[in-house]
């Protein structure tokens, strides 16, 4: 793997933001930017060796630095949402951001750690960002410091792999907000996709989108994708728990789960023949099919809107800081966060 360090922009406090260029021995290319410890560009080839951009994104930092859905992101130190913009550890109350209605959203909208430049280091085999975080930072505890590598094998898999400690018990559930469309992040909608998803529940939410604390069955419902199907059959279906999130915006429950590496969703688009597994060792999988992309535009002038592309966002399940029997997202002196997941492709 070849790793290229270009200039991308700065800041309007006057900090350097550089992209990382990782590439592979089959000509697959991920470009990744120490703004965000965001996804850039994503390079596959088709099933006719054609280079296309599966992730949606921008040009230039000043576009990173407006409002934009989280293209690529790293999110962070929660990623998902908290009901009540609150929550407790060992006894003692935490309040957060209200930024989402009642609710706290990606930790925090200017201070999140999308929304911070990442120090970075690199070697043969991986970029590695890194973050530190004070106490009682966006209402969260602990000194956090908090790591994210991306590399690129030769079996055409991006892997990233994160790692934080911090000195107090605080949650940390961070995740990668990439938005797919596996035709080309121009190509429009991507309802022709046909998406596996290795889970037979799903955590049902309320108003708000906020878990009721049901792992509810996926079977005779919308949300089943134990099969492989194509995302615009039913996502429009007469089913309350589309109607609440506008579409498909939830967590799955993969099966199996136990804290190894294991196939949680399968992604294809029949236009370009690239098929996306992804894999991971945390217990939940948002599937957001990009139901509140406002109508702008994106990287090579490329026309975006709702439901153009989709993210696949491994994590633990929204809400598990209130809901004790979630499995827990409380990580400390005691109990580092470690993570991994692949995006792995093939044509």
């Amino acid at each position: 793997m070849n790793i290229n360090k270009t200039l991308f922009g700065k800041t309007p406090d006057g900090q350097d933001v550089y992209l990382y260029s990782l590439t592979n021995a089959h000509g697959m290319r991920a470009d990744v930017m120490s703004y965000g410890a965001a996804l850039v560009n994503l390079i596959v080839p088709d099933k006719d060796g054609k280079s296309v951009d599966v992730v949606t994104g921008y040009d230039n930092l000043e576009a990173y630095l407006g409002s934009h859905p989280y293209f690529g992101v790293v999110v962070g130190p929660n990623a998902n949402r908290i009901g009540g913009a609150g929550f407790s550890i060992d006894g003692e109350k935490y309040r957060l951001s209200v930024n989402d209605g009642e609710n706290n959203l990606h930790s925090h909208n200017e201070l999140g750690y999308q929304r911070r430049v990442w120090g970075a280091t690199t070697t043969d085999v991986a970029v590695t960002f890194i973050l530190s975080d004070s106490d009682g930072c966006m209402g969260f505890p602990g000194n956090k410091k908090m790591s994210v590598a991306y590399s690129l094998t030769d079996d055409n898999e991006l892997k990233l792999s994160y790692s934080a400690i911090s000195d107090k018990n605080t949650i940390i559930n961070p995740t990668n907000h990439a938005y797919f469309n596996l035709s080309g992040h121009g190509a429009g909608g991507m309802g022709d996709h046909l998406l596996t998803i290795h889970a037979s529940r799903f955590t049902a939410v309320a108003q708000g989108a906020i878990p009721t604390g049901e792992l509810a069955a996926v079977a005779h419902t919308p949300l089943d994708f134990t099969k492989a199907k194509r995302i615009a059959d039913e996502i429009d279906a007469d089913c309350e728990q589309l109607k609440l999130c506008g579409g498909y915006d939830h967590n799955w429950v993969i099966d199996g789960y136990d804290g190894t590496l294991r196939e949680a969703a399968k992604l294809y688009s029949p236009q370009s023949g690239i098929t996306m597994i992804t894999l991971t060792d945390l217990p939940g999988i948002q599937f957001y099919a990009g139901n509140m992309i406002p109508a702008h535009t994106g990287k090579g002038g490329a026309a975006y809107d709702n439901r153009c592309a989709l993210c696949l966002e491994t994590q633990f399940f929204p809400d598990s800081a209130n809901r004790p029997e979630f499995p827990s997202a409380v990580f400390g002196p005691e109990k580092p966060y470690l993570s991994n997941t692949i995006y792995r492709f093939e044509s």
